[in-house]
Parts: structure tokens; C-alpha cells; sequence
């Protein structure tokens, strides 16, 4: 079996996913290639954010449970989805995690998937670990810093692979997104939606 995030359960409101030009069926699942996203509603007193991940591809042990304070559901391998985006989205380049200790993040990470660190980067205190799930899979970026409290890990924030940065962001309005700037990746170019987006937690777009 291969490890496969087939998608991110995002708590949140799904006309504001929609506002942005995504598809989002009456399901809440807005269908991308490789993982997708799923919006699931928000209660009174509920988060908001990404809520947790289905897996495919690893025990059925692993279902309903926690991998580090990620919680995680299990379902079977499905058939990719296609829809048409009017903000141009491919897929997800990869999501984050914030954790005050990454080697313990990571081992639960590749125990429950198989999938193992693949590069630490660190840029002064902070510290960047990167998993790959599966073949040309979801990229999960761990992040830790000093200032994150001790406790579970926690999903933070994801981004999207956009074919056009500038149409996306066109698209948008600059009321709701910052303008393109060159990436950390080399030739690649970022943006990042503002709060006021209503999408209830950090998401970027990024080009190919």
C-alpha cells in the first residue's frame, strides 16, 4: 500500500472558498489533484482551520485517531476528481504543521504512514522538516520554533498551486490578497490571502 492525504478537513465557510474561484460541490469537497480539500461547517464555539486529514493507503487502525494531535481518518483510495477552477487551481503544494518538537512529529508521521523525513532546514531558531505522503505526494512541512507552546501537533495553514499567479490574483482583488513576490523556492513566485478572505486560516497561492 502507498500513503495517499486524500484530503484536508478545513472547518470554515464554504461561499468564502467559493468567493475566491474555487469549486466547492454541496458536499464541501473542493476537488484538486493529488489532495484535495474538504469544507466541513464551523460551530458557535468550534475552530476554524484545518481540522484534520483522510488518509488512504495505511491501517485501518488509524482511523479516528490522532498522529501527534493530528487527527485522522482513514477511507479507501478513490479515483481523482477534475473541476475547473476559475482561480486556476492545480492542487496543493503542500501544507503546514506547527509542533514544539519535530523529531517526535516526524516519527509519528512516518509511523503511520511510511513516508520519512526527507531534509531539515533550519533558518536561525527556527526549524523546517519536510515528509512527502506517498509517490509525488502532499508535501507536509513541519515547522518549530522556541515560542510554540509544549502539546500536540497542529495543523496551521496550506498552499495552492495556481496556474496563473497574477490572473488568480487578479481575480481576488488586491483587498484580499497581497501582491506576487518571489518565493523561497527558487523561480517560483507567492501570495498570500489576507484574513478578511474569510477562510479561517493562512493559505497562499504559489505558482507551479
Amino acid at each position: 500500500m502507498v500513503a495517499q492525504v486524500e484530503w484536508l478537513d478545513v472547518a470554515g465557510d464554504r461561499d468564502a472558498w467559493r468567493s475566491i474561484g474555487l469549486v466547492v460541490d454541496a458536499d464541501g469537497l473542493s476537488p484538486l489533484m493529488g489532495t484535495s480539500v474538504r469544507i466541513v461547517d464551523v460551530g458557535v464555539d468550534d475552530e476554524r482551520g484545518i481540522v484534520g486529514w483522510t488518509l488512504s493507503g495505511v491501517e485501518d487502525t488509524l482511523d479516528g485517531t490522532d498522529v501527534d494531535g493530528l487527527r485522522t481518518r482513514v477511507t479507501d483510495s478513490r479515483d481523482p476528481i477534475f473541476a475547473a477552477h476559475e482561480l486556476g487551481a492545480s492542487g496543493l503544494d503542500h501544507v503546514v504543521v506547527m509542533t514544539p518538537e519535530l523529531e517526535r512529529t516526524s516519527q509519528a508521521i512516518e509511523g503511520a504512514t511510511g513516508c520519512e523525513l526527507k531534509r531539515v532546514r533550519e533558518v536561525g531558531p527556527m526549524r523546517q522538516g519536510f515528509h512527502r505522503i506517498g509517490r509525488g505526494g502532499l508535501i507536509v512541512e513541519l515547522v518549530s520554533r522556541p515560542e510554540i507552546p509544549s502539546g500536540p501537533a497542529r495543523f496551521w495553514g496550506l498552499v495552492l498551486n495556481v496556474d496563473d499567479l497574477d490572473a488568480a490574483c487578479a481575480r481576488i482583488g488586491s483587498d484580499r490578497v497581497s501582491a506576487p513576490r518571489d518565493a523561497v523556492q527558487p523561480g517560483r513566485r507567492i501570495a498570500t490571502i489576507r484574513e478578511d478572505a474569510g477562510l479561517g486560516l493562512p493559505v497562499a497561492l504559489m505558482t507551479t
